[in-house]
């Protein structure tokens, strides 16, 4: 039988919001808790849904101009904590950890913002790094967490959600590592071309 897995928190950090209200209104209607950061926080309150925020877990602010948000042992530990793991689950327990079953990212326009003749500065800015690195942490614990790595994702998962409820299998889970893993092939590709030029 195929191994099962409940989504019961969901990490929301995208930078485009539109195509997002619908899935999360089948999230909270699944009872899936979120937990986000700055813009998209907001965005998720402004839809009438509960959010708690990734600082409030941290203890940390969003720090050095918003490069620092979700990089921390008590996100990262959530995504990549294995949940057969004796061990992984005791250091859970011990340092708080909250276990974070579906992690949905869009990346920052790298490619738009070199496409639109931006200064090197911009361009600089707009190279991601806490979302490509939780898009590998999801991808990576595959086993245990749903990874959504940009908005031509939210559909996919929506439909699973509307035929299965708050729950994936593992080749749906595979499924979308593998995807992850594309965007995130994809996305260094267009940085390393970048640097390259």
């Amino acid at each position: 039988m195929a191994e099962t897995k409940k989504i019961k928190t969901a990490l929301v950090s995208v930078f485009h919001k539109d195509g997002l209200d619908e899935l999360l209104a089948k999230l909270n209607q699944e009872g899936v808790k979120f937990l986000s950061t700055g813009g998209t926080q907001k965005f998720i309150e402004s839809l009438g849904y509960e959010c708690q925020t990734v600082e409030s877990v941290t203890s940390y602010p969003s720090i050095l101009g918003g490069r620092v948000k979700t990089l921390h042992p008590k996100v990262f530990g959530g995504i990549l904590a294995r949940r057969d793991n004796e061990g992984d689950i005791d250091q859970m327990a011990q340092y708080e950890i909250p276990a974070i079953d579906l992690v949905i990212v869009d990346l920052y326009p790298f490619e738009q913002t070199v496409a639109s003749g931006a200064s090197d500065a911009d361009i600089i800015e707009k190279i991601d790094i806490g979302g490509i690195s939780l898009i590998r942490a999801g991808a990576k614990n595959f086993k245990d967490v749903v990874i959504v790595p940009s908005k031509a994702e939210y559909g996919v998962l929506l439909d699973i959600l509307n035929s299965k409820g708050a729950q994936t299998d593992i080749e749906d889970r595979k499924m979308f590592a593998e995807r992850a893993f594309g965007v995130s092939s994809h996305y260094d590709t267009a940085i390393h071309e970048w640097f390259a030029k």
